[in-house]
């Protein structure tokens, strides 16, 4: 089976005999089965099946190949809940969601983003990939405040619903994982609630994507500017080649018919099938045998299914199969295709731009090349510059004022003294409330520096004739009330107040300064008389005396028998002449002249 947007039985008949007329293969042709999967299984006796589209249908489908032994081929179940490590009858020929994970959160890194709300619908496909998701985010810092969950068959009531709790919150960046049946009417009633505009930012994986050019353009219209991503299939001539082939195929059988390129899924059909076909041809012969257990009367279908001789050998033949396929390189590893690479475009217009590529290796890039990069990278530099929702170039900052969003309501309270910190006024004229003062002005430098706009109205805390409603416990009180969201003023932190509101930060200078009693216990101090002075000052003088001392014996030793003696006697001479000069009780009388003029100078200074 071959999956377009909708694809018709004659145009899957159309894949299929183009598939055919290659002849490659003469022993081996496709058939078309719309049958019952059990049926095929039972009566049928098939070797191999290809085609559950969804998770849900795979994971029933792959236990029923289990039982047999026959190979469940896949090449649209992409839900990581199925996994071909626990079901090994079952081949994922597609990209498990789990590999786009890193590419989402490489292109939420690179803008900055730190919060972001993810959008899915509520089914196999659409759980499998939050978990990934979430751990991913969390490893790189950005916060899941949010997580809408909308039923796959929500009608648009229920839509709407999901949206205006979104539209009730700051954080504009959205990550959609839906299919496009669900996702497309997302889109339309989001741009009627106008959050396809200027702040916002969307990110959708291949899931829609993969389908944008069939839509139609109520659709496009309501998608502008939103980013996503598909794996890179690279250009081939035998891709183009096989395109012109299917769109003839189809206008031959539908003139009327609007073709379109296949997409990635159509893609891998044909490759699957490829590799289904060299697998058999490998394996050798077309006829299979069932081995059957004898059940009883009343068994049920599961009971009765025989099992297949060849599964396990055909099985490991796939496994091992590699090949040049329309999407590249065919390898399975684990039971699954492996991811290379994937777009990162920007849907413009009627169609969409591709602004970089991303891969395991090197992260983001512009261009898609095989050069090996120094480091990986997750810089904005390294896309080109999308259009952003509502025609806009500059790159949303992650947060929005809520459309229907509530105002932050500021308590100010009134008082007579200290104006200069906050002052209010009313003008009796025009009923208007002005808001002034340092206090004022601190709040709103604050919300000046937010990367984001806070809608916010002052209050004032006063009764109607104007004077003030209370003290300013009061007006705090007000909050744990939930009357003021924040309170701003001159107002003292003090220990019964932080229990029923936080207080930030001081914004004057920071300190603090303690008043407490002296106590006098030094009157039984021996050394209170050194407490008028600093040491430092103490040992300047003593310094001064001392050196005072040196002098006078250096001009009086020579001629005065007083200042002679030992070394001993000597120093104490100079050391009683110097403090006695404090009392003008020194005994040496000098005999020179110019040490009288000194120790009159020293004694007038001491006085």
């Amino acid at each position: 089976m071959l999956p377009t947007s909708n694809p018709p039985p004659n145009e899957v008949k159309t894949f299929v005999e183009q598939w055919n007329a290659l002849g490659k293969m003469k022993k081996l042709r496709l058939q078309v089965a719309i049958r019952d999967t059990l049926d095929l299984l039972k009566n049928v006796e098939v070797q191999a099946i290809i085609g559950p589209q969804s998770s849900a249908e795979a994971k029933f489908v792959t236990h029923l190949g289990e039982k047999a032994h026959v190979p469940i081929l896949s090449f649209s179940a992409t839900s990581p809940s199925l996994s071909p490590t626990q079901s090994p009858y079952f081949v994922r020929t597609t990209l498990n969601d789990s590999s786009k994970v890193k590419a989402i959160t490489a292109i939420v890194e690179a803008f900055e983003w730190r919060k972001v709300v993810l959008i899915y619908e509520d089914t196999d496909y659409g759980n499998g990939i939050i978990p990934y998701l979430i751990e991913a985010f969390q490893e790189m810092d950005t916060h899941v405040p949010y997580r809408s969950i909308i039923p796959p068959f929500a009608n648009d009531l229920q839509i709407v619903e999901e949206l205006n709790k979104l539209t009730t919150m700051q954080t504009s960046v959205f990550v959609v994982h839906m299919t496009a049946s669900l996702s497309s009417r997302l889109f339309v009633h989001a741009n009627e609630a106008g959050m396809m505009s200027d702040g916002y930012a969307w990110i959708v994986t291949d899931g829609l994507s993969m389908i944008l050019d069939p839509m139609n353009s109520s659709v496009m219209d309501s998608m502008q500017g939103v980013l996503g991503i598909q794996p890179y299939i690279p250009k081939s001539k035998s891709l183009h080649d096989f395109n012109m082939r299917w769109k003839r195929g189809i206008l031959l059988k539908n003139p009327n018919s609007m073709t379109n390129e296949l997409n990635h899924f159509g893609i891998w059909a044909y490759d699957t099938i490829w590799a289904l076909a060299m697998a058999v041809e490998r394996v050798g012969g077309t006829n299979s045998s069932f081995s059957k257990t004898e059940t009883g009367k009343n068994s049920t279908d599961l009971a009765t299914l025989g099992i297949s001789e060849r599964g396990e050998k055909l099985l490991k033949t796939i496994l091992n199969t590699r090949f040049k396929g329309l999407s590249g390189e065919f390898h399975l590893v684990e039971g699954q295709l492996q991811s290379s690479a994937f777009e990162i475009f920007n849907v413009i217009g009627k169609g969409e731009r591709v602004i970089g590529y991303w891969t395991p290796k090197k992260g983001l890039s512009r261009v898609f090349d095989t050069v090996d990069k120094i480091a990986y990278s997750t810089s904005m530099a390294d896309l080109k510059n999308p259009i952003w929702p509502g025609d806009s170039t500059t790159i949303p900052k992650g947060w929005a004022v809520p459309i229907k969003g509530k105002k932050l309501i500021i308590g100010v309270p009134v008082k007579e003294g200290f104006r200069e910190f906050v002052k209010v006024e009313r003008d009796s004229h025009t009923n208007e409330t002005t808001f002034e003062g340092f206090s004022i002005d601190v709040f709103c430098a604050v919300l000046d520096t937010l990367p984001f706009p806070l809608p916010h109205e002052f209050k004032p805390y006063m009764k109607p004739d104007g004077s003030s409603n209370g003290s300013y416990d009061d007006l705090l009180y007000q909050v744990h009330l939930q009357k003021f969201d924040v309170v701003v003023g001159d107002i003292t932190i003090e220990a019964n107040r932080s229990l029923y509101v936080d207080f930030t930060s001081p914004y004057t200078e920071n300190g603090m300064s303690m008043v407490v009693p002296i106590k006098d216990n030094e009157r039984n101090n021996a050394w209170i008389f050194l407490k008028p002075l600093s040491w430092d000052l103490w040992l300047t003088i003593g310094a001064a005396f001392i050196f005072t001392g040196v002098v006078v014996w250096i001009l009086e030793h020579r001629s005065n028998a007083e200042f002679r003696g030992s070394c001993g006697q000597q120093i104490g001479t100079v050391l009683w002449f110097s403090f006695s000069t404090l009392v003008f009780a020194h005994s040496n009388v000098p005999y020179t002249t110019i040490v009288k003029i000194l120790s009159e100078v020293q004694k007038w200074v001491t006085t």
